[in-house]
């Protein structure tokens, strides 16, 4: 059994942790200055989300945007891959980067690995901030401990 009912609910639960990440005044400014475009290829349920810190972001009080599905017209600098499972573990903070890659839970299909690293303590806030998101999307069944 996964986590996520569908790709909707998918979209739904980490969608909610990026654009909470994207306006954060204490994360986002960090990602949005590696002027980089990272793709997540989630599986099981499929879900295509593209981090673009490369440009202006389109709306207020944004620093990068968050867009849904493989057709965003962008070129992105790293694309990594992973069933959605092991997505929601990592944003738990449960998830080791290096053994997860080690294990090939993760794949970093394109992309420097010192580039992916670098940005690791960047994203580490998210690891309390996801389970606050699920709480306030009234998602207490799926928080791990």
């Amino acid at each position: 059994m996964t986590v996520f009912k569908d790709s909707a609910d998918l979209k739904h639960c980490i969608g909610a942790l990026y654009d909470k990440a994207k306006c954060d005044s204490r994360i986002a400014p960090r990602i949005r200055n590696e002027r980089v475009v990272i793709q997540f290829r989630y599986n099981n349920p499929i879900g295509i989300v593209t981090i673009n810190a490369s440009a202006p972001p389109t709306q207020p009080r944004a620093f990068f945007d968050v867009l849904w599905g493989d057709d965003t017209g962008l070129s992105p600098d790293i694309i990594m891959s992973m069933q959605a499972d092991i997505a929601h573990q990592f944003w738990h903070g449960k998830i080791n980067l290096l053994a997860a890659l080690a294990r090939r839970q993760i794949v970093i299909d394109r992309g420097p690995l010192p580039k992916v690293l670098k940005m690791l303590p960047m994203v580490a806030p998210l690891y309390r901030m996801y389970p606050q998101v699920l709480r306030e999307l009234g998602r207490m069944d799926i928080i791990l401990q």
